[in-house]
């Protein structure tokens, strides 16, 4: 099932600009209405839901299921009521609008773990009142900040009591279970595994990948192995496994199946992502380029910007371990914190929780960002397409140099980027040809690059912003500008307050 909010928007258009989606979704369908995000329920959903609603799980849960009111149809107005009434809806649902969504092949391990906990913590509590999961998917979670929020209210059934099984564990281990298993012993992150495969790895894929001593040995012996081994005994065409089954016996039937929740959490454990790993990037704020007071005078520099404009949406572009995410989220900042390694998103987000900050760091690569997916490529619109124009002030810190070199992007696109992701203000550092990581960024190749310096990167930024003020970092190659949108004329000369 998917049902997302800010998701699936392969869906019609009906009248007064409505996106209807959800369209995998039997009991009911997402709305998405001048900013709202409404959910029409229907017939076949309205028992289940009303059951989850009354639960305890609902209260005791609060803040980790999406926040949600129930409408009036008659006072949602004319053109929801109409699609109410066409859909034949029972129920009218309005969620929170999650400030940002994001999706599992955006995550690093630690957040796909994180969901995992809160699904499998659902599915236990749940089970105290013979209700349950119909999915077990991470398509079912967003995150509010660097906090996992279940959002699907459509997952939630009423369970015959006498039944042990949860017909969802395979997807749960497809797609939670696998891929962090691929992650820990193979080095594969989501990012790499759930961008490619929507529905998670297949037993199979894990078994060839793994050599014959690792299938013995758990945790591939009971996830990997053994259902490699059953499937060979089995006709592809028996469907036996897939039916429900009956006991008669309703507290042993509790019993099998809060046994195989409590395993699936121990397993899940087990594939926890440990803090401390090491990548290319990891180190690079304990040797980074600059001198102590260098590295101050860059912080200090964001600093009063953030105090000054007070911007309530932040997007940090190649955020590292997230130093400058963390000002502006004390400054009061909803933080998106985006980066293209996943060991260094991880401990954004385990700083970010640790410290309660409004942060929400995902692995993404903005010279290759996240492409529209699934069905016509409109189930979950691209980062670009979520990103822009959602943010106050966009921060480019020691990020320009590596689109320039590496990703060999022109200026002028770059400054067009960040233009069409801020509505407000841009913090960029330039970093000159000089500068020891530009040389050792361009092996050789330093021709390509004659002529840049601080003026033409000044000119540039003019066809989009307005140079509010600008700081040379003593003593190096390096210049922080504050930018902010206006209307500048083409060619127009700089006009900088240096501090």
């Amino acid at each position: 099932m998917r049902s997302l909010p800010l998701c699936d928007l392969c869906a019609k258009q009906v009248p007064d600009k409505m996106t209807t989606s959800s369209f995998r979704d039997p009991s009911g369908t997402l709305v998405h209405h001048g900013g709202r995000v409404l959910r029409i329920v229907n017939e076949s959903g309205t028992d289940d839901l009303q059951a989850f609603l009354a639960s305890r799980t609902a209260r005791e849960f609060g803040e980790r299921i999406v926040r949600t009111d129930i409408l009036d149809p008659a006072q949602a107005g004319a053109g929801v009521q109409e699609l109410f009434q066409s859909l034949n809806g029972r129920i009218l649902l309005e969620h929170e609008r999650i400030a940002f969504p994001s999706f599992p092949y955006e995550w690093p391990p630690e957040m796909l773990h994180a969901a995992g906990v809160l699904t499998l913590d659902l599915a236990r509590k749940l089970l105290e009142e013979n209700l349950g999961l119909k999915d077990g998917t991470p398509y079912n979670i967003l995150f509010r900040g660097p906090q996992p929020v279940f959002i699907d209210l459509l997952s939630f059934e009423r369970r015959d009591p006498a039944d042990p099984t949860w017909l969802a564990y395979g997807q749960f281990t497809r797609t939670f279970l696998l891929p962090l298993l691929a992650c820990q012993r193979f080095g594969l992150p989501p990012d790499q595994v759930l961008s490619t495969r929507r529905d998670g790895l297949e037993p199979e894929e894990l078994y060839r990948w793994a050599g014959p001593l690792a299938r013995l040995r758990p945790p591939f012996l009971s996830l990997v192995s053994m259902p490699v081994w059953l499937a060979a005994r089995h006709s592809q065409d028996d469907t036996a496994i897939y039916r429900k089954k009956s006991l008669g016996d309703p507290e042993k039937a509790r019993f099998i199946l809060g046994a195989l929740l409590n395993r699936t959490r121990r397993t899940l454990d087990k594939l926890a992502p440990g803090a401390g790993k090491r990548s290319t990037w990891s180190g690079y704020m304990d040797s980074n380029s600059y001198a102590p007071a260098q590295f101050q005078a860059k912080a200090q520099f964001v600093e009063r910007a953030m105090a000054e404009f007070a911007p309530k949406r932040v997007l940090d572009a190649g955020a590292n371990t997230g130093h400058f995410s963390a000002i502006a989220a004390r400054g009061g900042a909803s933080v998106v914190a985006i980066d293209y390694d996943p060991v260094v998103v991880g401990q954004i987000w385990r700083n970010a929780r640790e410290q309660n900050l409004n942060i929400l760091p995902l692995v993404v690569n903005l010279a290759r960002p996240s492409p529209g997916m699934g069905w016509r490529n409109r189930e979950c619109p691209s980062f670009l397409d979520r990103a822009r124009g959602g943010f106050d002030a966009v921060l480019m810190l020691a990020l320009i140099h590596h689109l320039l070199v590496s990703e060999r992007i022109p200026l002028s696109e770059i400054v067009d980027l960040a233009a069409e992701l801020t509505t407000d203000l841009a913090i960029i550092e330039f970093i000159g040809p000089g500068d020891a990581m530009f040389r050792r960024l361009t092996r050789g190749r330093e021709r390509l690059h004659a002529g840049l310096d601080h003026t033409v990167f000044e000119k540039a930024c003019l066809e989009r912003f307005e140079i509010v003020r600008a700081q040379q970092i003593e003593g190096s190659e390096r210049r922080m500008y504050l930018l902010r949108k206006a209307g500048c004329k083409p060619g127009g000369s700089p006009h900088v307050a240096e501090i």
